[in-house]
Formats: C-alpha cells, structure tokens, sequence
C-alpha cells in the first residue's frame, strides 16, 4: 500500500472510533480537543467597562470632579454621569451610563483648588471604553469543535462564564515491547541490545493526545502477545517489532488466531515498509466465534480497538507512527491529522526506485535574503535515532529522490525546533 494511501486509511479508520463526549472542569481539560463548538454565554465584555485608569467624563470639558470620589472594577451599576461632571475610574470599571470618554490619567490634569479637570489631549467620544459585546455577542460562535484546548483557549472559556467543557476523551494506548534480545537498563552485551522504543514511545503518543500506559516488555511470546491484547481494553495498542515474517515474528499469526481486521498491512515507505494497522474484534468475537463469518470478516459491532504494529528498528518505528499511529490518534481524539507542508530542500535527497522515504530533516532561516529551507540530516537509517534527535521534522521523498533547490513535503515533529548541536549532523 502507498504511504498516502495508508494515512489516509488510519485516518478513516480513527474517524470511526470511540465518539463520547465528556465535560471536564477548566483545569482538567487542557490538551483535550473541543467536542462542540463554544457559544459565548453572555455578551463579552457584558458592561461598559473603562480600559484604562483614568477619568470618566460627560460632554465637554472642563469638568467638575468631587475629590476622594472614584469608581473601581468589581463594583455595581454607577449613576449616571451628570453633562461637565467627571469621576475616577478604574480598569475594568463598569463605565457610567452617559459616559463620553475616558480620559487616561496621564492625558488628563486635575485642579484640586478649583474642582475642575483638563485634558490635555482633544477628547474623541467613546475613546478607552470597552463597549458591551465589542469582543463577541452572547450565541456568538467563538471556538469551533475540534480546536485542541490550550491554555488561551481555557482563558476565553472561562471569561465567557464556561465553568466545564465538553471534550473527546484522549484516546487510551497501550505499549507492548517484544523481543528477547532487548535490555531494559545498562549497556549492550552478549548479542543484547537496549530498548530505545520503550522510552520513546510514550511521550511521543502523549505529545499525539494520548493518555499512554507504562510500556509492557514481552519478549518473543506469542501466547503472552495473544493475553496481552486479549486483556487490553484500550483504544489503541501498539506493539514493536515482530511483524516480519521471521521464526519470532508473532504479530501476523496472533493477529488471525484472534480474527482481527487487516487494514494496512506493509506500507512502500522506507524505512519502516512491514508496519500494519488492524482492527481488534469486539469482546466475545474472537476467533471468527460469529457463525459463518471466517476469521478478520466479522459483521459484528467494533469497540473501536485497533492496534498498530510497529517495525522493531528505531527510526522505522517512528515511520510507522508518523503514518498510521499520528492519523489514527487525530481521527479518534477528533482532531485533525496533520497535513504535509512543502518546503524548499537544500541538498541533493537520495529516493528508493519503488518507495517514498522518510528523511529527518530541520528547519533553518535563509541568510543575506534567502529563502528559509530544510536541510538533510545523517544517521538516517532504519536503526538510527541519531537523526531524528536532531530534527524538527521528516521529508517526504518520493522514489527517485529530490534535487536540491527544489521542494519536497514535510511532516512536522511534536516538539520545538532543533537546538544547535544539530550542526555535526548535517549531511
């Protein structure tokens, strides 16, 4: 299956997955994506109200003022502001009905002999006031659903009077670690390496939306894979390595014994081409149990539960959750999958004749009036992460390569842009 092809299947596939929606409290809810849009529940601001320390002033000057006399924020309703009369205001102040102006305090001079306030600039009617609904009327749309909840997003809500909101629940993921060559501590020996996916992986599903459980490591078992998934009630497991076809590989043979879907299995993409997404059958349809369905056809209802599996080499991996586990997790939390972008590449990108690569790459500023480019980084093989801990990004090449000065699509990393030990990296 093309590599477009197979994200835009993960998408689909997301897309019908888990719909609830949930309400949480303000200082839950951060990171959550909307699930309705948000109405403004009252007029913003809902009063007249000054937008700056100043002087409140009706008609024109000068104007008598009674010392010690001042309207502050949080106060209710002022009486009206009598014609050539002016009072101290606040920020936020609710402004006198029959208000002109406002007049900042350092624009304005108060004559405490004689009662009387000038102005030192001309007065323009309705200046430094914040009318009623000058940011938004009350019913007025102001967040659309499927906006992630940031913390500006927790600001608006809570000033148009939103006490909880209503929000998909972050998808649920499960980490299944196989191999037995694996090492979860120390250093390389004896034909045993490190597991550089257990540590990775959870924060950068959780830099996806997810809520992640701590990884479990299973070594080559097939029969602890098959209770692993059997056992998850999670909206996505995700397993490494194992889905070859090697006298290990258990992936594929668990997956039929289970009478789960197949719905990418092998992507043309380099490195990472033997990932596979597929759809877990609904609890107590196991093992084709529905009669007359053979195993993986099931008509049955779903409970939304898919696995992606993942090559075992590190950068394949991150591959695969780039391409299937990305816009799986955006379809399920009902947030947009991300889009490639085009950029201008400097160097020459080397393609697969068959296959689109993915190439860690990073972004930087053109100098003396270039234009701003990314560049190639080494170590870009499929067992390397020297690359991708170097990048802000991965280039889309599509066989045959690219040419430098020309532009390729790139895909964005969750996280900020490369710091400057990236330098000896470059290709």
């Amino acid at each position: 299956m093309s590599w477009g092809r197979a994200r835009a299947v993960a998408a689909r596939a997301g897309r019908g997955g888990p719909t609830a929606t949930i309400r949480l409290p303000l200082d839950r809810a951060l990171g959550h994506v909307l699930a309705e849009e948000l109405g403004a529940l009252t007029d913003l601001p809902s009063f007249d109200t000054s937008a700056m320390d100043g002087w409140a002033v009706a008609g024109p000057g000068p104007w008598a003022f009674e010392a010690g006399a001042g309207l502050l924020a949080g106060r209710g309703p002022a009486t009206p502001l009598p014609d050539g009369a002016a009072v101290r205001i606040a920020t936020g102040a609710r402004v006198p009905p029959d208000t002109t102006a406002v007049i900042r305090s350092e624009n304005a001079h108060a004559d405490g002999d004689k009662g009387l306030l000038h102005a030192r600039r001309p007065v323009v009617t309705g200046q430094d006031i914040r009318p009623r609904g000058q940011e938004c009327r009350s019913g007025e749309q102001l967040v659309p659903a499927g906006t992630v909840v940031t913390p500006a997003v927790l600001g608006l809500a809570a000033a148009a009077g939103y006490d909880a909101l209503p929000v998909v629940p972050r998808p649920r993921v499960d980490i299944l670690v196989l191999g037995d060559e694996l090492l979860a501590a120390g250093l390389p020996h004896d034909g045993l390496i490190r597991d550089a996916l257990g540590p990775m992986l959870g924060p950068w599903l959780r830099a996806l939306g997810a809520e992640v459980s701590g990884p479990v490591r299973l070594g080559d078992d097939a029969g602890a894979l098959r209770d692993a998934l059997s056992g998850s009630d999670a909206d996505l497991i995700v397993t490494t390595g194992g889905t070859a076809s090697g006298p290990v590989d258990h992936v594929h043979p668990v997956l039929e014994a289970l009478g789960a879907e197949l719905l990418v299995d092998g992507v043309a993409v380099r490195p990472g081409h033997p990932m596979l997404l597929a759809r877990l059958p609904a609890s107590g349809q196991q093992e084709g149990q529905q009669e007359g369905q053979p195993k993986g056809q099931q008509e049955g209802p779903s409970d939304g539960r898919y696995l992606v599996g993942l090559p075992g080499n590190p950068l394949a991996a991150v591959s695969g959750l780039l391409t299937l586990a990305e816009p799986l997790l955006a379809g399920i939390a009902g947030r947009p999958a991300q889009d490639a972008y085009r950029a201008l590449v400097h160097a020459e990108v080397h393609g697969h004749p068959h296959d689109t690569r993915l190439v860690p790459v990073v972004h930087r500023a053109g100098r003396a009036g270039g234009r701003d480019h990314v560049a190639p980084l080494r170590y870009n093989g499929p067992a390397m992460l020297r690359g991708i801990a170097a990048a802000d990004g991965l280039a889309v090449v599509p066989p045959g390569g690219v040419r430098s000065g020309t532009e390729a699509e790139i895909l964005d990393l969750p996280w900020a842009p490369a710091t400057p030990w990236t330098e000896g990296c470059f290709t």
